[in-house]
């Protein structure tokens, strides 16, 4: 009786509704929308001699009902609560003015949001990407905007500190540091621009082959003089310049890499590799609400159905492995080893080929002329992209009979292919080493003279950093020609042309694994070259964003979505791992440069020092006494001790901190795990109850 009087209440409160129905039922929405277009008037008004039933019945339990949970209208609340004797609070002028000004502020940050949303570099590009190949197709596309932006921030910090000063001290009057060399004069002698005619076609190929008139210009190391600009409270070092800048690179691109590795490891770490929990995030977190349009939203439609098809995929395969006897279980591994030896065999003829055709190549160089000179020069960047070509794709077609899930089969090849590239770079580095320090031995004949092969490398820096602009230019040429020669005439086959065949290869898929180690492989040789080619990062920038529009039209135009999609979340960590194994390897080769080699006495801004370090503490000895004391104590035990004891302690705090969560994280997945059976063990009582 006492619930049929609330209902007649709560009906009286409503009365404004047309109909007798209560607000939730069918009519709602319909009368939603009508009441939306009325005016104040219409508004109703709170009786306070009518006895509410939504507080009648929690009152005979001894507990008020809350007000923001009962269905009510808004002014009804409100005068309720002065009812109550609630009083709203009053805010004063600083409170409200502070209020506003938050609003505002909170305003201005949305719409800065959203003119950067729509600023971002390709952002409708990739979301149409996501939607239609999916997440791991996109992270590749997502990896290469990253690089794209980290390569011309990078190119402004090596203009700002190193190219234009010195393009600006060379309109000046500048002068020179003091030379201190112990070499004999001819070490000095360095003409990279011999007097004469060119013809006309060789501007081309030094274009090419980065000599001739592009040789001693700012694009490489040779080009820059020890200058020195001094005032009285200004001085400026061209050599200290060029050091620190390119130490500061390295830095920053390090710093760019562990941010964007933390931001991927939370999000792999979320998922914890459950087929449950990403199932959880997908169908509660996945759709994103700032979808515009149709298009938009299809496409994310298609990207979340991509994702499912991911974790259905790796189910079933988990499944399947663990049903395997012991037996078949012996003979897969068996399979796995002997593929494992047949891809090392692979690398290991590439290696040897790399080693080979790039000592015959500096050989041939100095005898040669015109096109057979430009052969021989890029004989080592042909040998190594045959290699990179080749040995990759004879891994992935190794890899289908290995049985691995789908984002393992990417891990894997992408591993073999690392080692492949890497180390093929490793082996052009150790080779040009060979002949530039003579192998070593600086009592050698060659070597004893200015302390390097003088005769072959009369500026070694600039050689370097020619065989990067070599490989990278020769890179970006290759990812043109296979786009025009290979692909598009495979997809006109494909589609024209009904038979057997052309039905068995079909349109080509986009293989994330080898297109992700080419970006890495392409900004290792980038770091490799930045010490002695300047310009190497505004150069890479350029070949990215050609990249990625070519590998836009070939992924629109050529290739059909992928039949084994794979997981994004955990390969976009594991790019990032793999970049930052390309930074260590061109982090050895800079401090190796730096440290130990002597620098080139005919040129560069290091061309009177021992090694390109030295400059450091002899620009160190001309600061100010107190600038010295300082910088002496910063090096001291008395400051190193007690700054690595405060390091371990603060690590061995987040090493703590990560442990107890990482137990109370286990311990929440026990408790859904848990729950999940509670709930399916209930569910089935109530069906067996049910019959």
């Amino acid at each position: 009786m006492t619930s049929f009087l609330n209902r007649q209440d709560s009906y009286q409160e409503y009365d404004y509704f047309p109909g007798d129905a209560y607000p939730g039922d069918h009519h709602s929405l319909r009368l939603r929308r009508l009441s939306s277009g009325r005016s104040i008037h219409n508004i109703p008004h709170y009786n306070p001699s009518l006895s509410d039933g939504g507080d009648s019945e929690d009152d005979n339990q001894g507990q008020p009902r809350e007000l923001r949970s009962l269905p009510r209208h808004m002014a009804i609340k409100k005068a309720k609560l002065k009812s109550r004797g609630i009083q709203v609070p009053v805010l004063s002028k600083a409170e409200m003015w502070k209020q506003d000004k938050l609003k505002k502020l909170q305003k201005l940050q949305n719409k800065a949001r959203e003119i950067l949303f729509f600023l971002a570099l390709w952002g409708k590009t990739l979301q149409k990407i996501g939607g239609n190949f999916g997440g791991g197709v996109q992270s590749y596309f997502l990896f290469l905007r990253f690089l794209v932006i980290l390569n011309f921030v990078s190119f402004l910090l090596m203009a700002g500190f190193v190219i234009i000063p010195s393009l600006v001290f060379r309109q000046v009057g500048v002068s020179f540091m003091n030379s201190n060399s112990t070499g004999e004069e001819i070490c000095t002698v360095y003409e990279p621009n011999p007097p004469g005619l060119v013809v006309f076609y060789d501007y081309f190929l030094n274009l090419l082959s980065g000599t001739g008139f592009m040789e001693y210009s700012f694009m490489f190391y040779g080009y820059y003089n020890n200058t020195m600009v001094e005032d009285r409270n200004f001085s400026y070092k061209i050599p200290l310049a060029y050091l620190f800048t390119a130490i500061f690179y390295f830095a920053f691109c390090l710093i760019c890499i562990v941010t964007r590795m933390g931001s991927a490891a939370r999000v792999a770490v979320a998922t914890g590799g459950s087929t449950a929990v990403n199932y959880s995030m997908i169908v509660f977190t996945g759709w994103d609400y700032g979808c515009l349009g149709d298009t938009a939203t299809k496409l994310k439609q298609k990207n979340l159905l991509y994702r499912l098809q991911v974790d259905l995929e790796e189910e079933r395969l988990k499944k399947h492995a663990a049903s395997l006897t012991l037996l078949q279980k012996f003979g897969l591994h068996s399979l796995r080893l002997l593929m494992f030896l047949l891809v090392l065999g692979l690398n290991i003829a590439a290696f040897f080929g790399i080693f080979y055709a790039t000592r015959y190549s500096q050989a041939q160089q100095n005898q040669s002329a015109g096109i057979q000179a430009l052969f021989y020069e890029y004989l080592p960047s042909v040998v190594i992209s045959a290699g990179n070509f080749l040995v990759p794709l004879l891994c992935d077609q190794i890899a289908k009979v290995e049985r691995y899930s789908p984002s393992i089969t990417v891990i894997v090849a992408l591993l073999r292919a690392v080692v492949l590239r890497f180390v093929s770079l490793g082996v052009l580095l150790f080779t040009l080493w060979d002949q530039i320090t003579c192998k070593g031995k600086i009592n050698d004949l060659k070597c004893m003279l200015c302390g390097y092969n003088y005769e072959s490398y009369p500026c070694w820096e600039t050689r370097v950093g020619q065989e990067m602009y070599k490989l990278t230019l020769f890179d970006l040429l290759i990812n043109i020609a296979l786009l025009v020669l290979v692909e598009f005439p495979r997809r006109m086959v494909v589609d024209n042309w009904s038979s057997k065949i052309s039905q068995l290869v079909g349109r080509q898929e986009f293989v994330v694994s080898s297109s992700v180690l080419g970006l890495v492989y392409s900004q290792t040789v980038v770091w490799t070259g930045a010490l002695f080619c300047p310009l190497l990062p505004l150069i890479n920038t350029v070949k990215f964003v050609i990249l990625f529009y070519c590998k836009k039209i070939t992924l629109f135009s050529n290739c059909r979505p992928p039949q084994k999609t794979f997981r994004s979340t955990t390969s976009a960590f594991f790019f990032l791992v793999v970049l930052l194994l390309g930074w260590m390897l061109a982090s050895v080769v800079l401090i190796y440069s730096i440290a130990v080699i002597r620098p080139s006495l005919g040129c560069g801004p290091f061309r009177f020092s021992d090694n390109m370090w030295s400059v450091v503490p002899k620009s160190l000895y001309s600061l100010p006494l107190v600038t010295q004391e300082f910088l002496f104590f910063l090096g001291s035990q008395a400051f190193t001790i007690p700054l690595f004891s405060l390091s371990s302690l603060v690590m061995f705090y987040v090493i703590a901190l990560f442990s107890i969560y990482g137990k109370s994280v286990r311990l929440l997945r026990q408790q859904l795990k848990g729950e999940s059976r509670d709930k399916q063990f209930l569910v089935k009582q109530i069906g067996e109850l049910s019959q």
